[in-house]
């Protein structure tokens, strides 16, 4: 028996010459598993001199997830870690109770010029584990288990799968992998999970005899399926567990309304105090941030682009 595949189009954003797909969260689909925030980045060309300038902007009770096909981005946090990326490596930023970072584009890219293409992804946290200290992780592209599975070649970048485990922290249930598929390839998804979705970045593919467009994602809840291609495709398997309700305002992702609250008023605070022995503090060596929305403090000069993730 076929599954029950609901497709969720992604929404195009034009950020400044620099395009993205939101697909989660979603009206009526707000979460697949712990995914409470779905990002496709680019592709995008930057001409000699351009790039990308995130300013320093908060998190709590989330943990961030960037995957590149192309390109370039530099992380720097107030953790104190400055950390490049690179394709098929991963950024695990988990905020727990709170953190600030940067993305931007390191200068030597900057001034030759770059392509840039990737996904971003949010978890929710398990409520055990909102207010854990923040923390940061970086696997390069040869640390991850790369493997064929039905003619597919599948990089893991969190949890388990077909036999192989990723090193990625995980701190509930969770599935997410990058499956380059060839014409003519099929796979069954992994089973055990409370919900999965199939996110067709490029090329042919369906789920179950469900179609893809590029920039949807299908999603199957409480059971399996198989994803094939007859003409090749770029996918990204996402899911897990089941959580409950999680509150998204801005950067913040909470159980408690009340506790996101608390964490705008922190970043307010923290701005109006100078940075120094506050709730929130900047990445070392940078000046700039992002205001909360609607707050009436002072407007540092403008990026290149605002944040994806705002």
């Amino acid at each position: 028996m076929s599954a029950s595949v609901m497709i969720i189009d992604g929404r195009k954003k034009d950020l400044g010459g620099f395009q993205v797909a939101r697909v989660l969260p979603f009206a009526k689909k707000r979460m697949v598993g712990p995914f409470i925030f779905l990002d496709e980045m680019g592709p995008a060309r930057f001409e000699p001199g351009k790039g990308i300038d995130v300013r320093p902007h908060p998190h709590i009770g989330l943990a961030t997830i960037t995957y590149l096909f192309e390109g370039a981005m530099h992380h720097a946090d107030s953790l104190g870690v400055s950390q490049a990326i690179e394709p098929g490596a991963v950024n695990l930023m988990i905020a727990g109770s709170g953190i600030t970072h940067s993305e931007r584009t390191d200068p030597e890219v900057r001034a030759r010029g770059f392509s840039l293409h990737g996904m971003q992804m949010w978890i929710a946290l398990p409520e055990a584990h909102e207010e854990d200290m923040a923390s940061f992780e970086h696997y390069e592209a040869d640390t991850l288990p790369v493997f064929v599975e039905g003619g597919a070649t599948i990089r893991l970048i969190m949890g388990s799968a077909y036999g192989h485990r990723a090193p990625t922290t995980m701190l509930s249930p969770t599935i997410y992998f990058h499956a380059e598929m060839k014409p003519g390839s099929g796979f069954t998804l992994p089973a055990g999970h409370d919900e999965l979705g199939v996110y067709l970045v490029s090329g042919e593919a369906s789920v179950d005899g469900t179609a893809l467009q590029a920039g949807q994602l299908g999603v199957i809840e409480g059971g399996t399926a198989t994803v094939s291609s007859h003409r090749g495709a770029r996918v990204m398997v996402l899911g897990g567990s089941v959580l409950g309700k999680r509150f998204i305002e801005w950067n913040f992702v909470s159980s408690s309304k009340t506790r996101i609250e608390k964490a705008k008023e922190d970043w307010r605070a923290s701005a109006a105090d100078g940075w120094t022995g506050t709730p929130f503090t900047l990445p070392p060596g940078e000046n700039e941030y992002i205001p909360l929305p609607g707050d009436d403090l002072p407007e540092p000069p403008a990026p290149t682009r605002d944040c994806p993730t705002t």
